[in-house]
């Protein structure tokens, strides 16, 4: 399975990104060495997913220990400075928790070390960051063996968005699980939503499952009732960008309306997600904040030619929320969670924290 596409290269001290936005027509790679860098690829997605944002924004707070570094020769006062770019960092993108988890980990890890100078801390930071991408391969494994369980030989598999080795630092989390599934020698096909506006379905989730073998078909996201109604899902799997304490889930836009069609049809729907994406300060989904991108996503889907009247208003939310009533069980590294969610989030999630 991919894994390749976040890649640290200590030679030109610079983190190379497949860059999502060409797949599956080119396989560019984007270069980021410094904050700036950082955030273009965070908010431009050129790396999206809730694990790979926050593996991506570890290295962004080594890169901005590290141009702190250049701004003052770590003789200077330069903790203000520092904390100012980890800001902008955090703040990046809204919704997907991952990126303020991997910052504020990191800012403990310099609460820890009091009198640490600059240079010492970008190393702290740096092996912190590499680790954090070891681990997080390993935890989606962990998740994709409890979640294989849940599917059965022969199972037709609902995605939406993309939640596999692009979203995370390698297997992935809902589409870890398909791939788990395949290990264990079942016989899984995929349907995956195109995923509007920026299709990540049908250019990235379609994509990294042909490279590796598993049979998928592409779905528009509006034939998601006939699908379902012809008998041709027999299971949902998504991933998500925040979960909140009683359970609700935020993930890409569309997720929600996937939801309520599986409970409608009697599919059992399933979250995969690492503990990392829980975020135990919201107690329900109401406090989970939506992102709204450009319009631009929506009225130049091509990049070229506007398919919307000028000016014609547009809706661009990247995300929705899915309440927890319409979750079948929520797939983690610790384990498959299950109703009540306040109780069990509590107990497996909230024992980690």
């Amino acid at each position: 399975m991919l894994n390749t596409h976040i890649r640290f290269e200590h030679d030109a001290d610079r983190l190379m990104l497949l860059d999502q936005r060409y797949l599956p027509c080119r396989e560019d790679w984007y270069e980021v060495r410094d904050l700036a860098t950082t955030v273009y690829a965070l908010q431009e997605m050129v790396i999206r997913g809730a694990p790979a944002i926050g593996v991506t924004a570890a290295y962004g707070c080594y890169f901005c220990a590290r141009e702190t570094l250049r701004e003052t020769d770590g003789l200077l006062p330069w903790a203000e400075s520092l904390r100012a770019r980890l800001d902008t960092l955090r703040n990046a993108r809204p919704t997907a928790v991952n990126l303020r988890w991997a910052v504020e980990l990191l800012e403990s890890m310099w609460a820890e070390r009091p009198g640490i100078g600059l240079p010492a801390l970008a190393t702290v930071w740096l092996d912190k960051a590499k680790a954090m991408q070891r681990e997080d391969e390993e935890t989606n494994k962990a998740m994709g063996a409890h979640g294989a369980n849940l599917l059965a030989d022969g199972d037709r598999v609902m995605t939406h968005c993309n939640a596999g080795a692009l979203a995370t630092a390698g297997w992935g989390t809902a589409v870890g699980v398909i791939y788990s599934a395949v290990e264990q020698g079942k016989k899984i096909t995929v349907v995956a939503n195109e995923t509007r506006p920026f299709l990540q379905g049908a250019r990235l989730t379609a994509y990294e499952l042909d490279k590796c073998g598993v049979d998928v078909t592409v779905a528009c996201d509006n034939a998601c009732a006939l699908l379902m109604k012809k008998g041709l899902v027999d299971k949902v799997v998504v991933g998500a960008d925040r979960i909140a304490a009683n359970g609700d889930a935020a993930n890409k836009i569309g997720t929600y309306g996937v939801a309520l069609l599986a409970k409608a049809h009697g599919i059992p729907f399933y979250v995969a997600a690492p503990s990392s994406t829980f975020d135990l300060r919201c107690a329900t989904g109401e406090q989970i904040p939506i992102e709204e991108r450009t319009p631009r996503e929506v009225t130049h889907p091509t990049g070229e030619s506007s398919i919307t009247p000028v000016g014609v208003k547009v809706y661009n939310f990247a995300f929705d929320v899915t309440p927890a009533e319409l979750i079948a069980g929520i797939i983690t590294e610790k384990g498959v969670l299950t109703p009540p969610y306040t109780e069990s989030i509590a107990k497996v999630i909230g024992q980690k924290r």
